[in-house]
């Protein structure tokens, strides 16, 4: 508690340190905050309205990795942030403040049994690039294959960990005073965001996620993905091969060499599509700072991919909704974007359809009011899942993953190349995958998955087929004797239905027996005996002898 209380003074200090209160709206505050805080903040405001963006890059780096990766996630959105504060955050990128060369030399050795000098012919302690969670140093092995050296920051784990602490109490407050609170589920988020987090404190996992990548893309002409030596790399140190590329940023050098910026932005939605629907796995923290441009070829530019900590996928359902979502849209059928929400369980099955339909028509139509070419893709996920939410959708992880991804790729892609449209990459592309998913080619690649299995059971066919049928003759002849039962009962019903009316008056043969014997004087008594006996005899043959 006491360190959460100090981390969240500093916190408090941070911002005032560097006035980062001059982004607060201060006549958008309630008027009893306006006269008391906001009065307080007024001072010197003006002399702090300047390199806004300088100030808050410097305070998101001062308060550490938490902070450094939401400004790396904001530097990507250039369609919502001023350029000075876009070209202050993308700095976030690989140049955050290194820690020691002498302290990564520490944790390689302790990592991996063995002096720094033994594993390498050559080390440079001097970081080539330092990021928020991990720095990266050049070396050559002993058999000379130039490699980088990636480090995890010492004590990360322990100052994320009480970062994200800080986060679910400002998760829980938001949740109970905000009337969004529910909708928005900032719990949840922190909960996704943690995950993502501490997955990259893992360097062993970003090995096989990378690893994985390679293999789907191997004699790939869009996409390299370097090669990682595995007997050099843990859980806090990982050694892969040193690529040599433009960073995909570096527009002007990319100019320089004549790159076709067409060619290049197209093949990174492609590139991107091929993850997600091909592959089922995709790169999910495409930031300029993770691309990079192989440029020998200007007219057939190829990608360069580090960096695999975050990466996503869906299942066969997901894409298919999403695909057919897509397609919806862009023909306007906002009745069966509504029905796929439902249909999907992505919002509760009573939502009311007509009333989805008519709310996705009032959000999206007007994009089309634009260009095709202009109609930003990452904003159709976004305002489809925002109406969505306003139908108690809940979040869903993986297509949030995806929505980011897609905005940083189509952002990426504009900045390349500002007259991509998304669109005429990406439907001939979803299309096929559509049309693949029926047919007798998917019922091909089903049988041929699936034959391995059935060969192995193969063998047993036989006496699976012999027990399946005596089961069934067993049950067969269960079934009859329960068929014969119930006959049997019926019968029994029918022949009791039919004597009823004996029955009743056996019983009252037997009462009149019962009151002559007593309403028959002494004198009489013979008499007496004689009727109420055949009255008695007459009873007991209509209640039990009676068929």
């Amino acid at each position: 508690m006491w360190k959460s209380a100090t981390r969240s003074i500093r916190i408090a200090l941070t911002v005032l340190r560097y006035r980062l209160d001059a982004f607060i709206p201060l006549h958008l505050l309630p008027w009893y905050l306006k006269y008391t805080l906001g009065l307080f903040l007024r001072i010197g405001r003006d002399r702090a309205l300047k390199n806004r963006g300088e100030r808050l890059r410097l305070a998101l780096e001062s308060l550490g990795p938490i902070f450094v990766k939401f400004g790396q996630i904001l530097s990507t959105r250039r369609d919502l942030l001023p350029d000075d504060i876009a070209n202050e955050l993308a700095r976030l990128q690989d140049r955050v403040p290194p820690f020691p060369g002498e302290v990564a030399t520490k944790i390689i050795e302790k990592e991996l049994g063995s002096s720094v000098n033994d594993i390498f012919a050559a080390f440079d302690k001097t970081p080539l690039a330092s990021a928020s969670i991990a720095q990266v140093h050049t070396a050559t092995l002993k058999t000379g294959e130039d490699v980088v050296v990636k480090v995890i920051r010492p004590n990360i784990e322990k100052t994320i960990r009480q970062d994200i602490g800080l986060l679910y109490m400002l998760a829980h407050f938001i949740a109970k005073i905000s009337a969004d609170g529910k909708r928005l589920r900032p719990v949840e988020v922190v909960t996704d965001y943690e995950y993502t987090i501490l997955d990259e404190l893992d360097l062993a996992k970003e090995a096989a996620n990378t690893g994985l990548l390679q293999r789907n893309f191997t004699d790939s002409k869009l996409l390299y993905v370097p090669d990682i030596y595995w007997d050099y790399s843990h859980r806090n140190v990982m050694v892969m091969e040193r690529i040599s590329g433009i960073p995909v940023a570096d527009i002007a050098a990319l100019n320089a060499k004549n790159v076709n910026m067409k060619v290049l932005a197209e093949r990174g939605v492609e590139i991107f599509f091929t993850q997600v629907f091909s592959h089922s796995f995709f790169h999910a923290d495409m930031h300029p700072g993770n691309i990079f441009v192989d440029a020998r070829d200007p007219e057939n530019p190829k990608y360069i991919a580090i960096d695999c900590a975050i990466m996503g996928s869906l299942d066969d359902a997901d894409k298919n909704y999403l695909a057919r979502n897509l397609l919806a849209f862009f023909k306007r059928d906002y009745r069966l974007v509504a029905e796929l929400h439902v249909e999907s369980g992505w919002v509760p099955k009573g939502t009311p359809v007509h009333a989805f339909e008519s709310a996705i028509r009032s959000v999206c139509e007007p994009m089309f009011a634009k260009p095709l070419k202009d109609i930003s893709f990452g904003q159709v996920l976004l305002g489809l899942f925002q109406t969505a939410r306003r139908f108690n959708m809940e979040v869903q992880p993986q297509l949030v993953l995806l929505e980011k991804t897609l905005l940083n790729i189509e952002g990426l892609g504009r900045q390349l190349y500002p007259d991509l449209d998304l669109w005429v990459t990406a439907k001939p592309f979803l299309e096929r995958w559509m049309s693949e998913q029926v047919g007798p080619r998917r019922l091909f690649e089903e049988v041929k998955k699936q034959a391995p299995d059935w060969a192995a059971h193969l063998p047993q066919i036989p006496n699976l087929v012999f027990s399946t049928m005596t089961h069934v003759a067993k049950q067969e002849q269960r079934m009859q004797e329960q068929t014969d039962a119930i006959l049997e009962l019926r019968k029994e019903l029918k022949r009791s239905r039919k004597n009823l009316p004996f029955k009743i008056l056996g019983i009252f043969a037997m009462g009149a027996a019962w009151l002559t014997t007593d309403s028959i004087a002494l004198e009489h008594l013979a008499k007496a005996d004689i009727l109420s006996l055949a009255l008695f005899l007459a009873g007991i043959y209509l209640l039990v002898l009676k068929p």
